[in-house]
């Protein structure tokens, strides 16, 4: 079974450390993904851009809308996600637990479906 971790952040919270202390954290997100890829449980894996790069757009009656970024009633963001291949949900939250982020951030864990679901 396919699951998601998506890593839902503080916006600000990125701010808070130096470029050191952002790089330190970075290192050990990519130590726990090369762990997990040797497991043989990573699909995909990507840490995305900051919000106020990001753009949002809506279709409504045939007119497409782009709202650029930043998002100011945006309370959270999601900073990156993990795409795994675990047996039961039980496994993937056993991984979320062991995700560096869980320590500032929360990490939701979904499995993937139809949307109709």
């Amino acid at each position: 079974m396919s699951f998601m971790l998506l890593i839902v952040e503080d916006p600000a919270q990125r701010g808070t450390r130096t470029r050191t202390e952002g790089e330190a954290v970075f290192r050990r997100m990519v130590d726990f993904s090369e762990d997990l890829k040797k497991q043989g449980k990573l699909l995909a894996v990507e840490s995305l851009e900051s919000q106020q790069k990001g753009s949002r757009v809506q279709v409504r009656g045939g007119r497409a809308q782009v709202l650029d970024g930043p998002f100011a009633e945006a309370k959270e963001m999601v900073g990156g996600f993990f795409l795994l291949n675990c047996r039961t949900r039980e496994e993937a939250l056993a991984i979320a637990q062991a995700c560096p982020a869980a320590e500032w951030a929360t990490v939701e864990v979904r499995e993937t479906a139809p949307c109709y679901l």
